[in-house]
């Protein structure tokens, strides 16, 4: 017996003196798991080191931000197909440093119009199935992609695409992270022979450390490259795409993929204490994030201190009450008039926020009145002064598992947002119409100038992550790499844009580093606490000082990439 215990107890000690020592840091807070990036020429944060190796290349090359960001999402799309790829959406903020002005991309796709909500209801569907062809719309990635490289782009596309068709050629190893996100997402996704075919080579999932090729996406991303946007709208890709949905029992069709437009936007903001926090409008959920921030600038956030039961309770109250109207309001705005301007009004914020009760969960709180997922994200500056917040998604991890026949990669599976319970909804389905997005940009300026641009993936938990980075940076003086590796917390359980109502307040799920004090007295307060691993968003974010132009860069901690600058 005690030969057995005897080196338990010696790993034991050895666990916690390596844990001592790794938050024992001289500077900062201790939850911090390493110092920001701190750079002159430019800086890239990305999910995946070699998607930021690639785009601080392209930067080293003269190519501005927008550039490098293209060329590390198409990177992304091969290596963590977990998340992105080119059957997904795109949406972006671009900082323009010689018009000095914020500009919005929203590259989302439409439904097919060759399907209604009839069809859902007649055949029983309260909600769109999260797998397979009727959840698939088109892709809007690739628009995106020639829409951002068309009005800011320097270098030529087929070079900027280059290294992603090289790695697909030649092979990359797995990381970490993604490995078990792409066993996760196989196990239900590996029922579909095209799935199979393409990520699980030998009829196996590839293991951390294992290479991966993808001749098929290599040879596709060729004739992207080739070809430019057409080729993949209105050529042989959108007609392959077509065949393998209707193959499978779908509606997306060539004609949807040849009509597909972007759409330049205006982003759209609120001041929160001095600082200008921009988003995209709807059919994405961004204002959800002004809205929380709306409400929680009437209490001294600062004063409650990180991590207090006051702060979680607040923010958590806060995140309801945004979420009730994000549930009945946000929509396709070229189908449904969202009152975006009453709903991030500094006036409409004061009435939402005086129903929260400080010392009391409410388990159900109603819309308000008015007067008429996973995800990559990416940010990347240059030394012109151009910043680019970037995000990009399959929505449900690898989408749909419809692989269309020989492209290499998944369709997004962004359809199974709409709401086919009520024809009545502003996101009810619509042929060609835009579903509620998840996926959203961030950026904050200060007296007009870049100040952050940073965002923060995960489905629901987006609008949530991008109000407690904001507070981490503004109301608890954090840097901008302990802003986002501080402990988050996630409430779950708010009514939905798909027809869900929230009825019983929720979970309120938190991550290790909160005290036992502050979880037991958010439990007398009424709040269902609950525990949940990988369910906290994956942040990335540059950071510019105005008056030196010096970039500051911080990358999640909880994902497999990093900043890095030059």
């Amino acid at each position: 017996m005690r030969l057995l215990t005897f080196p338990i107890i010696i790993i034991l000690c050895m666990s916690s003196f390596i844990t001592a020592f790794a938050q024992g840091r001289f500077t900062g807070h201790p939850f911090a798991t390493r110092s920001e990036v701190v750079a002159r020429n430019g800086m890239a944060a990305t999910s995946h080191p070699l998607a930021t190796q690639v785009a601080i290349d392209v930067l080293k090359n003269d190519g501005n931000a927008i550039d490098a960001a293209i060329a590390a999402n198409a990177v992304l799309g091969l290596m963590e197909p977990t998340g992105c790829g080119i059957g997904g959406d795109l949406f972006a903020i671009v900082w323009d440093a010689k018009t000095k002005k914020l500009y919005g991309l929203n590259a989302s796709g439409r439904s097919p119009k060759s399907l209604s909500i009839d069809y859902f209801q007649t055949n029983g569907h309260e909600y769109i199935p999260t797998y397979g062809p009727l959840s698939v719309s088109v892709p809007g990635c690739v628009d995106g992609w020639f829409e951002l490289h068309g009005k800011f782009g320097s270098v030529p596309m087929n070079e900027l695409l280059g290294p992603a068709i090289n790695y697909a050629d030649e092979g990359f190893a797995l990381t970490e992270v993604i490995a078990a996100a792409w066993a996760s997402n196989a196990r239900s996704l590996k029922k579909y022979e095209e799935f199979k075919n393409t990520y699980m080579p030998d009829g196996k999932v590839p293991q951390k450390g294992e290479i991966f090729r993808n001749p098929n996406l290599a040879s596709t991303l060729k004739k992207i490259a080739t070809g430019g946007r057409d080729a993949y709208y209105k050529g042989e890709i959108a007609q392959t795409i077509g065949k393998s949905v209707k193959d499978l029992g779908g509606f997306l069709s060539y004609e949807d993929l040849a009509a597909h437009r972007s759409e330049w936007v205006t982003p759209v903001s609120t001041n929160y204490r001095g600082y200008d926090v921009w988003e995209i409008p709807p059919n994405g959920q961004g204002i959800a994030a002004l809205q929380i921030l709306n409400i929680l600038e009437s209490f001294d956030i600062a004063s409650m201190g990180f991590g207090s039961a006051d702060h979680l309770h607040h923010f958590t109250e806060a995140k309801k009450l945004a979420y009730e109207d994000r549930a009945k309001y946000y929509a396709d705005m070229d189908f449904s008039n969202v009152p975006v301007e009453q709903l991030i009004s500094k006036e409409y914020s004061a009435t939402r926020s005086a129903l929260i009760d400080p010392k009391k969960s409410t388990r159900t709180y109603d819309a308000g009145v008015l007067e008429h997922g996973n995800t990559i994200y990416l940010t990347v500056a240059d030394k012109a002064g151009n910043m680019v917040s970037f995000i990009q998604s399959n929505f449900s991890g690898m989408g749909s598992g419809v692989v269309p026949t020989g492209l290499g990669f998944s369709l997004q599976n962004r359809g199974s947002a709409f709401n086919v319970k009520d024809k009545n909804h502003p996101n009810a389905f619509e042929p060609g119409k835009r579903p509620f997005h998840t996926i959203i940009p961030a950026f904050i300026t200060k007296d007009g100038e870049p100040y952050v641009s940073f965002g923060l993936m995960g489905g629901a938990m987006q609008p949530q992550g991008h109000a407690q980075i904001v507070m981490n940076l503004i109301d608890f003086g954090m840097n901008l790499q302990e802003a986002g590796d501080a402990p988050r917390v996630r409430h779950f359980g708010s009514s939905q844009p798909t027809g869900f109502q929230m009825t019983d307040g929720g979970t309120l799920y938190t991550e290790g580093g909160f005290s036992e004090a502050v979880l037991q007295e958010l439990l007398k307060r009424g709040h269902r606490l609950g525990k949940r691993i990988g369910a906290f968003g994956g942040y990335q974010a540059i950071m510019r000082n105005p008056d030196t132009g010096v970039y500051f860069g911080a990358s999640e901690s909880r994902k497999d990439g990093h900043a890095a600058g030059y």
